[in-house]
C-alpha cells in the first residue's frame, strides 16, 4: 500500500500523525458544523408545533390551520432525517479517509513491533488502535458531542419561554453533567487495568493456537486452561464492576432526564395557573427540556467508546512517531555479497544480556560460511543480526561497506535470502510463498528458485502442483517439505546475500542433495552464504568456518585452516595433564 507523497511529507514534519491525516478533511468538518447546526435548528420544529396547535389551531378550531401546520411539521421533520443521514454518512466518509491514509504507516509500525517484540504488539498493536478510531468516528459518538453545546441553546429557548423554565432545565443539566464527570473519572482509573489484562488474554490465545499442537502432546491442556481461566476471571470481575457502575450512572442519568421532564410539566402548569404562560408552553418546554438534556445522555452511553478511542489515538500517535516513518534513504545498487562484520555485539528485545560480543569477520562474494558453535553460542542471533532482523547494540554490519541500515527494509530484503531454523509460511499457494508475493513475479523466476533449491520436482508431486495451498503457516506441508519450500524462496531471484539458519534439520537424503547442490550453485553464481549447522556433514561445503562459543568469535578462517585447530585443542584438551602442558 503506497502513501500519498504529499501526506507522507507531513507526516514527516509533524508529532500528531492522526490530527495531520485529519486535516484531509477539514472542508468535511466545517459542513458537518453546519449541518449540525441545521438540524438543531430544526429539533424546535416538535416544540413549535405543540405549541402552535395547542395555542392556535385548538382555540381557533381551524382545520386548515391544523393541516398547515402538521404539512410543515412533517416536512421539518423528514428534512431533519435527511441531514442526521447525511452528517453519519460524511463522517464515516471521513473515518475511512482516516483508516486510508494511516494505514500504510500503521501496517510498518505493526511490523517493526513485531520484530522488535515489543509488549504493544500483543494489543494488535497500531491496526486494532486504528480500527479503534475509525469504528468511533463512524459511529453515533461524534454526533452526539457534536450536539453537546447546543445544550445551552435550547436552554436559552426555555428562558425567553419563561425564566423559571431555563432555570429548571439548567438545574437538570448541571445535574447530568456532574453525572458525566463522574463517568469520566472512573472510566479512566479503571480503563488501564482492563486494557492490561485483554492484551494479557489475548496474548494467550495467541500463544495457545501457536502452540495447540505441543499442549495437546504433553497433556498440557488443562494446565493451560486454568492459566486462561484465571486471567479471564480477573478480567472479567473488573469488566463487570465497571459495567456495574457505568449502568447505574446512565440508568440515573435518564430517570434524572425523565424526572426533570416532569418537573418542567409541573413548573409549566404552575405558570399557567397562574397567568404568566400560555398552556402551549407546557408541552414545548417538556419537549425542548428533552432535546436540551439529550446529548448529556447520549455522551454518557458512549463515553467508554470515546475514552477507548481517546487511548488508542494517543497510543496510535505515540508509535507511529516511533516506528511509523522510514527514514529518507538514498538508493543504493545492488550489492555484489562482500560481507564485513566489525565488533558487532547484540542485545535481543527485551533481554539485558548480549547474545554476541565483539564478533568480527569478513567475507568475499562466492565465499560460504559455516557458523558452527554448541547450543546458546550465538548462532541463531548472528543470523537475525546479518538479514536486519536484530539491530546491533555495538558494531556494524557492512555489505559492500554500507551498513544495512542505509538500505530500506523491503529494499534490503530483495537482495537477502533466509531461512529461519523454524520455517513458517504464509498462508497462499506454493508458487506465492516462493515469490515472497510478489505480485511481478514471474514463473520462470518461481520455477527457476525452485529449480535452485531442488525442490521443482517434489512440488510438481503435490496435488495442485505450484498452486497447491499450503495452509495457515504452511501446516498443509510437512516440515521437511516447508523447510525446502522455504529454501526456494530464500533463493528467489538470486540474492546477494544467503543466511540459511540450521537448513538441514528437517531434511531427508534427497532433500540434503538437493541443498547441497543449492550451495554448490550459490557459489558459482558468487553469492555469500552463511550457513549455520551442527552437521559435520554441511561443513565440507564451506569455504570459510566461524566457530562460536558464548556469543564469541573462537575462530575464524578458510574451512581446512579452522578445522584443524579445532581438533588440535580438542587433542590438547583431552591429553594427560603432563603431555598437554609439553604440548
Amino acid at each position: 500500500m503506497e502513501l500519498n507523497s504529499n501526506l507522507f511529507i507531513q507526516f514527516r514534519d509533524s508529532k500528531n500523525f492522526m490530527k495531520t491525516a485529519l486535516n484531509y478533511s477539514r472542508d468535511t468538518f466545517i459542513l458537518i458544523f453546519l449541518i449540525s447546526v441545521i438540524i438543531n435548528v430544526f429539533v424546535l420544529n416538535g416544540s413549535i408545533y405543540m405549541m402552535m396547535v395547542y395555542d392556535r389551531a385548538l382555540p381557533s378550531q381551524n382545520l386548515a390551520t391544523l393541516f398547515g401546520l402538521f404539512g410543515l411539521s412533517t416536512l421539518v421533520y423528514f428534512a431533519q432525517g435527511f441531514f442526521e443521514v447525511q452528517r453519519s454518512a460524511m463522517l464515516a466518509d471521513i473515518a475511512s479517509d482516516l483508516e486510508r491514509s494511516i494505514n500504510p504507516l500503521a501496517i510498518r509500525a505493526a511490523h517493526e513491533l513485531s520484530i522488535s517484540n515489543d509488549p504493544a504488539d500483543r494489543t494488535g498493536g497500531p491496526l486494532r488502535d486504528l480500527e479503534q478510531v475509525r469504528s468511533f468516528i463512524a459511529g453515533p459518538g461524534p454526533g452526539a458531542f457534536m450536539d453537546l453545546p447546543w445544550i445551552l441553546f435550547f436552554l436559552a429557548i426555555l428562558s425567553m419561554l419563561h425564566v423559571w423554565l431555563g432555570v429548571a432545565a439548567l438545574v437538570g443539566a448541571c445535574v447530568l453533567i456532574v453525572l458525566t464527570v463522574i463517568t469520566e473519572k472512573l472510566h479512566k482509573k479503571s480503563a488501564s487495568t482492563i486494557n492490561e489484562l485483554a492484551q494479557k488474554r489475548q496474548y494467550l490465545i495467541d500463544r495457545k493456537r501457536r502452540g495447540a499442537e505441543t499442549i495437546q502432546a504433553l497433556g498440557m491442556r488443562q494446565r493451560f486452561a486454568r492459566i486462561f481461566l484465571g486471567l479471564n476471571a480477573q478480567l472479567s470481575i473488573r469488566q463487570a464492576d465497571v459495567n456495574y457502575t457505568l449502568i447505574v450512572l446512565s440508568t440515573i442519568s435518564k430517570t434524572m432526564r425523565m424526572f426533570i421532564q416532569s418537573a418542567l410539566l409541573a413548573v409549566g402548569a404552575w405558570l399557567v395557573i397562574s397567568g404568566e404562560t400560555s398552556g402551549g408552553v407546557i408541552f414545548a418546554s417538556s419537549i425542548l427540556a428533552g432535546r436540551a438534556l439529550a446529548p448529556i445522555d447520549q455522551a454518557i452511553a458512549q463515553w467508554r467508546n470515546f475514552s477507548s478511542a481517546r487511548t488508542s489515538w494517543v497510543r496510535l500517535n505515540q508509535t507511529l512517531s516511533r516506528y511509523g516513518i522510514p527514514e529518507e534513504r538514498v538508493a543504493l545498487s545492488r550489492p555484489k555479497g562482500h560481507l564485513e562484520v566489525s565488533e558487532l555485539q547484540i542485545v535481543p528485545a527485551g533481554q539485558e544480556n548480549p547474545t554476541l560480543h565483539g564478533v568480527s569477520f569478513a567475507c568475499e562474494p562466492g565465499s560460504i560460511v559455516g557458523v558452527i558453535g554448541s547450543s546458546g553460542a550465538g548462532k541463531s542471533s548472528l543470523a537475525r543480526a546479518l538479514v536486519g532482523i536484530w539491530p546491533p547494540s555495538e558494531g556494524t554490519i557492512r555489505l559492500d561497506g554500507a551498513t544495512l541500515a542505509q538500505w530500506e527494509s523491503d529494499v534490503l530484503g530483495g537482495f537477502i535470502g533466509y531461512l529461519p531454523q523454524t520455517v513458517e509460511l504464509l498462508e497462499g499457494t506454493v508458487a506465492q510463498n516462493i515469490a515472497r508475493f510478489d505480485p511481478r513475479a514471474t514463473s520462470e523466476d518461481i520455477i527457476e528458485a525452485a529449480q535452485q533449491a531442488g525442490v521443482h520436482e517434489l512440488i510438481l508431486h503435490l496435488p495442485d502442483g505450484y498452486e497447491t495451498e499450503v495452509g495457515e503457516e504452511g501446516r498443509r506441508l510437512s516440515a521437511g517439505q516447508r523447510q525446502r519450500v522455504g529454501l526456494a524462496r530464500a533463493l528467489y531471484q538470486k540474492p546477494s546475500l544467503v543466511v540459511l539458519d540450521e537448513p538441514n534439520s528437517n531434511l531427508d537424503p534427497a532433500g540434503e542433495q538437493a541443498l547441497a547442490a543449492a550451495l554448490i550453485n550459490l557459489r558459482k553464481n558468487n553469492a555469500t552464504a552463511i550457513v549455520v549447522t551442527h552437521r559435520q556433514a554441511m561443513l565440507r561445503f564451506a569455504t570459510h568456518i566461524l566457530y562460536l562459543a558464548d556469543g564469541k568469535v573462537v575462530a575464524f578462517g578458510p574451512r581446512d585452516a579452522v578445522l584443524k585447530a579445532i581438533n588440535d585443542r580438542n587433542n590438547v584438551q583431552t591429553m594427560p595433564e603432563e603431555e598437554a602442558a609439553r604440548v
